[in-house]
């Protein structure tokens, strides 16, 4: 059953609504020097909740090694009018990533969050590209020097599954 949407919801995040074929490429080893890239597919689904200040983005990453899934949750506050996105790895069942916080100008979106990897601080940017009408994109980045550089980690590249055909 789908809950009423509210009126004034925010529509950032309508272009993801729905299912995806999607086409990632991840960086074999982050803030490293590496230059070596894997790419693999993925499945994902998202849905509106909390009456559309809200979705949740269910996940199957096709990783060479296997199957992993994964969700992202996110939530809009309408006094900062600036949207938090955790991650859940299923590989982590019990912890959310640290959430980047945001928002949209146009069509791009950029999202950030202070994190650390093996222990060491960095700066965490997402960004969203709507490219409406054809295939959104997302991007992960680190940076090890308070954003002055950026490394990009991930990229996905979302194509719309046909509805007679998803499964």
């Amino acid at each position: 059953m789908a809950l009423p949407h509210e009126h004034t919801a925010p529509t950032d995040f309508d272009f993801i609504i729905g299912d995806w074929q999607v086409q990632h490429r991840r960086l074999n080893s982050r803030l490293t020097g590496c230059t070596e890239w894997t790419t693999f597919r993925g499945l994902s689904s998202t849905r509106h909740l909390l009456g559309g200040y809200g979705n949740v983005e269910d996940n199957i990453l096709q990783f060479p090694e296997g199957d992993v899934r994964a969700a992202a949750l996110r939530s809009f506050n309408r006094e900062t009018r600036n949207w938090a996105i955790w991650w859940l790895d299923g590989r982590s069942p019990h912890q959310l990533d640290t959430p980047v916080i945001g928002g949209f100008t146009g069509d791009t979106g950029e999202f950030f969050a202070n994190d650390t990897l093996r222990g060491m601080p960095i700066k965490v940017r997402f960004v969203w590209r709507k490219n409406t009408g054809d295939n959104p994109s997302w991007e992960q980045a680190f940076s090890p020097d308070a954003g002055a550089t950026w490394e990009t980690n991930w990229t996905m590249v979302f194509s719309r599954l046909d509805p007679k055909t998803a499964s």
